[in-house]
């Protein structure tokens, strides 16, 4: 089971599509939810599932989603809601960090919604972002048996908006872009090395080992690989007037398939 956001569903979906072409079509089912969806190798008895938590702890903004960020406020001390719905896979992959990165501080919440969903605190994100993921470490340390289920946590995936950062100052962000970076150690401001370390310093504290998938530098080279404006917007592809709007409407935070999380995959399959 895939746990995260919008990028993990992108792995979730890379996954499938390297596994199901050599099932025939009759011994493979797909039930697409909005929480949750599951890809079914019948013959196996082997599923392939997406759920969907941005913030791995809840929040009052992705289940319905509110797009518009000044209105999250997240339960960084509650996670069990979501969690009851991991038990019993056999390998679990989880990320959560492009949801955390608006530009602002963080709404946290300790305890329930009530008052109105007054009493948040607003709080640097990498500080909350620590909260939440010592949270998630909780319960993975106090419930799950690491004799029965490997653990992954999938790092920060880049984006790439900034086209001066790679030096095509005449740009408009990764669209046109056809060629990866070349530059050693490129670094840009789409990944945050406060929010990596946070994920390390967390992960050094558990009892249950977990694995980090670390796909974020080799990431960052591929400025050329994001969906662009060949993708979709609200479930519908972008129309001939917003195609022509890049600075607007082109995406490059999610990935083309095939294309990068395949290789995330390949590194995934190599630690199984």
């Amino acid at each position: 089971m895939f746990v995260g956001d919008s990028l993990q569903r992108n792995q979730w979906i890379s996954f499938i599509c390297l596994v199901e072409s050599v099932i025939p079509k009759d011994k493979k089912s797909m039930k697409r939810g909005r929480v949750h969806s599951v890809f079914k190798a019948k013959e196996y008895d082997a599923t392939i599932e997406f759920y969907w938590a941005p913030f791995l702890v809840e929040s009052n903004t992705d289940i319905p989603i509110k797009s518009d960020p000044k209105q999250r406020i997240i339960k960084v001390d509650s996670i069990s809601q979501r969690a009851k719905n991991w038990l019993g896979a056999d390998i679990l992959v989880f990320n959560t960090y492009v949801w955390w990165m608006s530009g602002l501080k963080t709404k946290a919440l300790w305890g329930e919604f009530e008052n109105g969903e007054e009493g948040y605190e607003e709080l640097e994100t990498a500080v909350s972002y620590r909260v939440a993921l010592r949270t998630w470490a909780n319960w993975i340390d106090s419930t799950i048996d690491p004799s029965k289920t490997k653990v992954f946590f999938t790092t920060m995936s880049p984006s790439h908006q900034k086209n001066k950062e790679w030096g095509n100052v005449n740009g408009i962000r990764c669209f046109n872009e056809t060629r990866p970076v070349t530059k050693k150690g490129h670094w840009g401001t789409g990944s945050n090395k406060e929010m990596m370390n946070v994920v390390a310093s967390v992960m050094r504290r558990m009892k249950v080992p977990v694995t980090v998938l670390n796909v974020t530098q080799l990431s960052e080279y591929r400025i050329d690989a994001h969906t662009s404006i060949y993708g979709e917007l609200q479930g519908k592809l972008l129309t001939n007037e917003q195609r022509a709007d890049p600075l607007h409407f082109a995406d490059c935070i999610h990935w083309c398939l095939p294309g990068v999380p395949d290789t995330w995959n390949q590194l995934l399959f190599a630690y199984l």
